[in-house]
């Protein structure tokens, strides 16, 4: 399967000599034995053009720094290709920013949240499971980084998962075969924490990042668990 990682953002520069870019995380998390994947980098960033949805097999959408209201060039085509993409019934899996993209353009309410920022190993509850959903047990976690989340999920989406500080953690859709989730399962306990440490003081409090630090080494992540569940609903969903 050919799976096209859209990328919305990247890990801040002094980072990057040090860990993968977004599309690299998520062939690194995917391709541990999951499944016979080839991963296309969309370069969004850079003014490369979205393809056509009904030429694809799957697509990813990452993480990003900017929010899905954020007056950019690459937005407006991003919400066209995804309203495109529900269209085709194109296998799309939506992470953070991913996540909240699709459900703004498909009629949800994406804000920043009055809790402010999700930071660290977040704990989600899981309400509702699916057959792609092996092993799934009463909750799940994984790093989280966000300040903007899902306030209202859509009327075509059902909410799988939620936590304290986010009601829609976790989406799937009853239209076409989309999933979304709050959470990173891309992103190592090393670049979380190396991003947090970056960040504190700055777009963090210091106590913020300090906590966000310390919640790493006292909950164990979910991540490949989440990969299992991202890969076989992939390769489910493709007809």
């Amino acid at each position: 399967m050919k799976i096209s990682v859209i990328e919305t953002g990247r890990p801040p520069a002094a980072l990057g000599d040090t860990f993968p870019d977004y599309p690299g995380m998520f062939a690194e998390l995917l391709g541990r034995g999951l499944g016979s994947f080839e991963f296309i980098p969309i370069r969004l960033l850079d003014g490369e053009p979205l393809p056509d949805p009904r030429g694809m097999e799957a697509a990813i959408i990452t993480g990003s720094p900017s929010g899905v209201y954020d007056d950019l060039p690459w937005i407006c085509p991003l919400k066209a290709f995804v309203r495109a993409a529900y269209s085709a019934k194109l296998p799309v899996v939506g992470v953070c920013f991913g996540h909240q993209i699709l459900a703004d353009t498909l009629g949800g309410d994406v804000r920043k949240s009055p809790k402010g920022w999700g930071v660290g190993r977040h704990t989600y509850e899981v309400l509702e499971t699916r057959d792609w959903m092996l092993g799934a047990g009463g909750s799940f976690s994984l790093v989280a980084s966000h300040q903007d989340q899902v306030i209202s999920a859509p009327k075509s989406a059902v909410t799988l998962a939620r936590s304290v500080h986010t009601d829609h953690a976790m989406l799937v859709y009853r239209d076409a075969p989309f999933m979304s989730v709050q959470g990173h399962p891309e992103f190592s306990d090393s670049f979380a924490s190396s991003l947090y440490f970056l960040r504190r003081g700055t777009i963090f409090p210091e106590a913020v990042a300090d906590q966000a630090i310390q919640s790493l080494g006292a909950v164990p992540g979910d991540h490949a668990l989440v990969a299992g569940w991202m890969a076989r609903f992939l390769s489910m969903a493709r007809p």
